[in-house]
C-alpha cells in the first residue's frame, strides 16, 4: 500500500456550513474504494488567482492523506469528477513517515 495526499478544492458557493459534510463524504468514498484515511486537514476559503469561470471565484481547500493501492487513484479521480461538491482534486504520492531516531 502506498501513501497518497489529495488536495481538494470544494465548491462551497453559498453553502459554507456544508464543508464538514462534504469532507465526510469524500473520506467515505476513499474508504469505499479500499483506502484508509489517515488525516483530514481543513484549510480555509481562498480566492482563486486565475478565475476560469465567473461562477467559481473561490473555493474551500482541504488536504487528505490516505493509504491505498496504486489502482485506487484512477478510481477516485473518476468518482470525484462526477461529484458536484468537488471543484478540483490533485493526488500526489506522500513520503512515508520516518520514526525519529
Amino acid at each position: 500500500m502506498k501513501r497518497y495526499e489529495g488536495l481538494f478544492i470544494l465548491n462551497t458557493a453559498g453553502k459554507e456550513e456544508g464543508v464538514k459534510d462534504a469532507l465526510d463524504k469524500i473520506s467515505a468514498d476513499i474508504t469505499a474504494a479500499g483506502g484508509t484515511v489517515e488525516t483530514v486537514q481543513k484549510m480555509d476559503r481562498k480566492s482563486f488567482s486565475r478565475i476560469a469561470d465567473k461562477k467559481h471565484t473561490a473555493g474551500f481547500y482541504a488536504n487528505i492523506i490516505f493509504a491505498g493501492t496504486p489502482s485506487i487513484i484512477a478510481q477516485l479521480q473518476s468518482r470525484f469528477s462526477l461529484n458536484e461538491e468537488v471543484f478540483r482534486v490533485l493526488f500526489t504520492e506522500s513520503p512515508e513517515i520516518k520514526a525519529a531516531a
